[in-house]
């Protein structure tokens, strides 16, 4: 059975442009490592229903497992670059989402 893709879906506000884009340049490669793709960037998102979130940005990416997922957020690797992240922005929320297994 093939695994069921996942989505981190989060939402932040810098604080630090210069400290943020820090993280930014270095991050691709790190979700490229456990194939996964950014799939929406929004600093615009638009709230249905319900309480909307800060502003900020909201950032959705997509890996082929869960376990995918849960390993690049682990690496070591990412956490020091997740250390530019956590210095230029409040980060509101990181959710991982399961997605639907394929028909």
């Amino acid at each position: 059975m093939a695994a069921v893709p996942v989505f981190v879906v989060a939402n932040g506000v810098i604080t630090d442009a210069e400290e943020y884009r820090r993280y930014e340049k270095q991050v691709l490669p790190m979700i490229r490592r456990y194939q996964g793709e950014v799939i929406a960037f929004d600093k615009s998102f638009v709230t249905l229903e319900g309480e909307s979130p800060p502003q900020g940005q909201l950032v959705i990416l997509k890996f082929p497992s869960e376990e995918l997922a849960k390993a690049w957020y682990a690496d070591k690797d990412y956490q020091k670059i997740a250390e530019h992240r956590r210095a230029g922005s409040s980060t509101k929320f990181s959710t991982l989402v399961r997605g639907l297994p394929p028909r």
